[in-house]
């Protein structure tokens, strides 16, 4: 049992104020595999306070000092890989391949790119030639950075990154049912020599440390990860101090797949929505297609999805792991229950576990079809392997079922017509679309459209959210 009762607190690693154990629980098998400790107002404020002293000097370094230690902090990432990966696949189910190839790697991406964008970024410009006002781009202060469990090092990179680079010092929540990873992040950080204060990590859940980061008056900003509800509910509580909130929410992607889109389309829509076990805000959950392809499309789903295997997080090799919790197991399943209950098909999986797994968090790949948009499985982030099928005639037809949620994070299209597939893209309400299966490159923004939430991660925009523009007059 790995004993992580400590919070690492203006550059040390501090008990709690309070004795307050929490078991983090392995989903492959639901065995606890570590013990660490729920902090509260005292500890909040401990880690408040350190960063708020340590800002006076850390904002005044120059960004030279800021690229060295970051730089310092990717060999160490480097090195400590593998142990990152084997964390994350204990704590949120990530079968150890998916681990290495897709949640480690996606941190390492950033680090790297957030150390090139700093590089190219000016922090002092000049308006323009016929001014005399200077544009000064400072760090907004001390940051409240709350991360969430489906992808634990990808998101904690997408915040506490930008917020060193520019300059700002933080406090990171981690969630509490995967934490491990933030216990070898802030190891690293020590190791890497940044100074006391800036960097501090207090373990909590989003009633106690969550409440008191978003509604603390010494913090500037949050930046939080999660579900819609629990972003309502810091925006709210931000309320009171006026300080900025960035929020990356839930989803309801729609994928479109036209008659013309390119053979192993289907297929591919299935993959990716299966992947990290649906438990991806921007996973394509609602495929849209054509009805002259629908009784094919539907053969090809039920067919994957049925090819995908379900296993053990430690086991090598090409599967899906479990869901992360039983709180989500049951919230997956009861929904899936729904679809039944409102009249969907279920053309694949289904309620019951899978056949060779009698214990841990397990969910076969299900596919739904004959769904229509005012189902419960349509309108809902389920956040598990499930997909609903939904038929459509015309180009407007299948816009306006992708748009007709209240999420707007990632859409998705397939179709070989280079035209059309520009045309749709624009008018899908959503902060990325994908076309054709392309993936966003390292630097790209990355947020959502109304309840999926504001502001954006990744590339110069991450850097700009944790700044604060001055106007400067008379520079001349």
């Amino acid at each position: 049992m790995l004993e992580k009762r400590n919070f690492y607190i203006n550059g040390k690693w501090v008990p709690p104020s309070k004795p307050n154990d929490f078991e983090v629980i392995n989903p492959s098998n639901e065995e606890p595999f570590a013990i660490i400790s729920l902090g509260g107002a005292t500890d909040t404020n401990s880690a408040v306070e350190a960063a708020k002293k340590a800002f006076v000097k850390w904002k005044e370094t120059s960004k030279e000092e800021r690229i060295n230690l970051l730089e310092k902090l990717l060999k160490i990432y480097k090195k400590r890989f593998n142990e990152l990966a084997e964390a994350q696949s204990m704590e949120m189910g990530a079968p150890i391949d998916y681990a290495i190839s897709a949640q480690t790697a996606s941190g390492q991406s950033h680090l790297e790119d957030f150390i090139l964008r700093l590089k190219n970024f000016k922090f002092e410009e000049h308006f323009d030639s016929k001014s005399n006002n200077h544009i000064s781009y400072e760090p907004i202060g001390v940051c409240g950075l709350i991360t969430p469990w489906n992808w634990p090092i990808n998101q904690i990179a997408l915040k506490v990154i930008p917020a060193f680079a520019t300059g700002c010092t933080m406090i990171l929540k981690p969630s509490e049912i995967a934490p491990i990873s933030s216990f070898i992040f802030a190891e690293m950080i020590d190791e890497a020599g940044f100074p006391a204060g800036v960097f501090n990590l207090v373990n909590g859940d989003g009633d106690g440390v969550g409440t008191h980061i978003s509604g603390h008056p010494d913090i500037d900003m949050v930046s939080f990860t999660g579900s819609t509800r629990a972003g309502k509910l810091i925006t709210k509580n931000a309320a009171n101090t006026i300080k900025r909130v960035c929020l990356e929410l839930g989803g309801k992607g729609g994928n479109i797949v036209f008659a013309d889109s390119y053979p192993n389309a289907v297929r591919d829509g299935i993959r990716n929505v299966m992947s990290n076990s649906g438990q991806s805000c921007d996973a394509p959950t609602r495929m849209l297609v054509e009805k002259s392809i629908y009784e094919r499309a539907v053969k090809e789903a039920s067919d994957e999805a049925n090819k995908i295997k379900v296993d053990v997080a430690s086991k090598k090799g090409e599967h899906i792991g479990p869901v992360v919790s039983k709180v989500q197991y049951d919230k997956i399943i009861n929904l899936i229950k729904s679809g039944i209950d409102e009249g969907a098909t279920l053309a694949a999986g289904g309620p019951e576990l899978p056949n060779t797994l009698n214990k841990g968090y397990f969910i076969k790949p299900t596919i739904f079809t004959n769904v229509t948009n005012d189902m419960q499985i349509a309108k809902k982030e389920i956040f598990g392997p499930v997909l609903s099928i939904i038929p459509f005639e015309t180009e407007e037809e299948a816009i306006n079922i992708t748009n007709e949620t209240e999420y707007g994070l990632g859409n998705y299209l397939q179709t070989e017509d280079k035209e059309k597939a520009k045309r749709v893209a624009k008018k899908l309400r959503s902060g990325c679309v994908y076309i054709n299966g392309n993936a966003a490159d390292s630097g790209t923004p990355f947020g959502g459209y109304r309840q999926s939430g504001n502001g954006r991660e990744g590339g110069t925009w991450g850097l700009e959210e944790y700044l604060e523009v001055k106007t400067i007059t008379g520079w001349k």
